[in-house]
């Protein structure tokens, strides 16, 4: 096996080790959206659960349940969309900017 790639073997390895504490990390990280002007608020962690949901009692109507459900379909939406957007630039640290397709 040439020298070099014994290097780039490492290196791999090394990204992969820094990749899984990567997402051990994004559990304890936590990004917040909401939805109807903060009517409904999303907490959710860089794994993507979601930890919390807060709706404002004032957009609770049982005559108009559809404009809830879409309320908190937005905001879980825009929630995952954040931590996606968290974890893309926590991977351009670990790889240098380079784009690994498949990586996340």
């Amino acid at each position: 096996m040439s020298k070099g790639f014994g290097n780039i073997l490492k290196q791999a390895q090394q990204m992969h080790t820094k990749i899984a504490q990567l997402q051990e990390e994004m559990a304890g990280k936590i990004v917040e959206a909401s939805s109807g002007g903060g009517m409904v608020n999303i907490v959710m962690n860089g794994k993507q659960e979601v930890l919390s949901v807060q709706i404002d009692p004032e957009v609770v109507n049982k005559e108009d349940m559809e404009m809830l459900q879409d309320l908190i379909a937005a905001a879980v939406n825009e929630a995952i969309r954040k931590s996606q957007e968290m974890m893309t630039e926590e991977m351009k640290k670990i790889t240098g900017g380079l784009s690994v397709p498949g990586l996340f």
